[in-house]
């Protein structure tokens, strides 16, 4: 229903503030890094996208509900609003050759680039709430930035909305690409990687448990090994379908009839047919993600620790995610129609267990792996 790795956010307020590092970028990107911190592109004027992608909190959501409200009393996004941080190296969506879906922006990876991104929140009734594109352009044409964006992108610029929408786009999309602050690698497991640093015995025992595919696996999606020159991003950038118990928290959800499908809609149309897709989602990175909760796509699950035990415990003992019925039988998968539970991942540790069996990892090892996690949290130092 909603772009929720928007560009230009969603919920009110916002700490955003302007960057140390304005002098190194473009003007163009510089142009996108004022409007990304002024609210006035918003309908009411009072949200901005670091609403919800605030930079004090690593480009995430600034505060712990499910999703972010909209600009408008009454709506809000039906998405949690994850961190706009190492986005930049993501491709478009895409099938690989053995046809996993990879790429994308957005929980959906609908969106082809973070310029693309951009367009959905600032039109989105449920989110910044503009009525159309020439809205957008009349905004940014009475506010204090209308001169350095005709002096970037030339004088006319603001008399042709199409034009100045998709250099609006742009301005944002530089911003995020430039700024180092998007993507820092200054992680306590950086500066490890790096001989910086040490990590203590619990943190160690995490790393291992998060590469062991017998354990964790949660390399398996979340890679943690360099890719393309970098260090590692964390994710694979695929999607997966984990059963992710419903959150009654999202005003959408009252409606008993409504599901949020992922790659097969209701935001995303294209691929309404591939029915082998309902219930899939962006594998999201893991850098920052001890600052970024709630987790998964409905921000359902509210801690690290049991985002961890629901990965390992949720096949095992299904009572602790999910309500039962009447007689007492776990309505497990709640969140998507029967039909698709078949679509749910299965097959590979930690899920590879049924109702009754040992969980792949014990608390002290849950525990372990969550002292590892934190060691991605940006900004550390020794």
């Amino acid at each position: 229903m909603i772009l929720t790795l928007c560009l230009t956010a969603c919920g009110g307020g916002g700490s955003g503030g302007s960057s140390t590092s304005s002098s190194t970028l473009s003007a163009a990107a510089q142009v996108g890094e004022s409007l990304f911190n002024d609210p006035i592109l918003s309908s009411t004027g009072a949200m901005s996208c670091a609403s919800c992608h605030d930079k004090a909190n690593h480009h995430a959501a600034p505060d712990t509900r499910s999703v972010p409200a909209g600009a408008n009393a009454g709506h809000e996004a039906g998405r949690q609003a994850p961190s706009l941080q190492y986005l930049k190296f993501n491709t478009a969506f895409t099938f690989a050759g053995d046809g996993t879906p990879t790429g994308g922006f957005t929980w959906d990876g609908r969106a082809a680039s973070l310029a693309d991104q951009a367009s959905g929140p600032l039109l989105n009734p449920n989110e910044m709430a503009n009525t159309s594109i020439e809205d957008v352009v009349a905004k940014l044409k009475r506010s204090t930035h209308a001169a350095a964006f005709r002096m970037v992108f030339g004088d006319d610029i603001l008399e042709r909305p199409a034009d100045a929408f998709a250099r609006l786009q742009f301005a944002l999309q530089q911003y995020q690409i430039e700024d180092p602050d998007f993507a820092p690698f200054s992680s306590k497991f950086d500066l490890w990687q790096a001989g910086k640093a040490q990590l203590t015995s619990a943190e160690l025992k995490g790393w291992s448990l998060f590469n062991d595919p017998a354990k964790g696996n949660c390399a398996a999606c979340h890679v943690s090994t360099s890719v393309g020159g970098n260090p590692p991003l964390f994710t694979d950038n695929t999607f997966d379908a984990l059963g992710v118990p419903r959150n009654p928290e999202i005003k959408a959800n009252a409606d008993s009839n409504y599901y949020d499908l992922g790659l097969c809609g209701p935001s995303r149309a294209d691929l309404g047919s591939r029915t082998d897709l309902c219930g899939a989602f962006r594998v999201p990175t893991l850098r920052n993600v001890a600052r970024t909760a709630p987790y998964f796509h409905n921000g359902a699950i509210k801690t690290l620790t049991d985002a961890v035990r629901f990965y390992v415990r949720r096949d095992t003992h299904p009572e602790e995610w999910y309500p039962t019925d009447p007689n007492g039988v776990v309505l497990k998968f709640n969140d998507l129609p029967t039909a698709y539970h078949a679509n749910v991942n299965v097959t590979e540790a930690p899920y590879d267990r049924k109702r009754g069996d040992a969980p792949a990892l014990n608390e002290s090892e849950i525990a372990d792996l969550v002292s590892f996690l934190n060691t991605l949290t940006d900004g550390y130092t020794p």
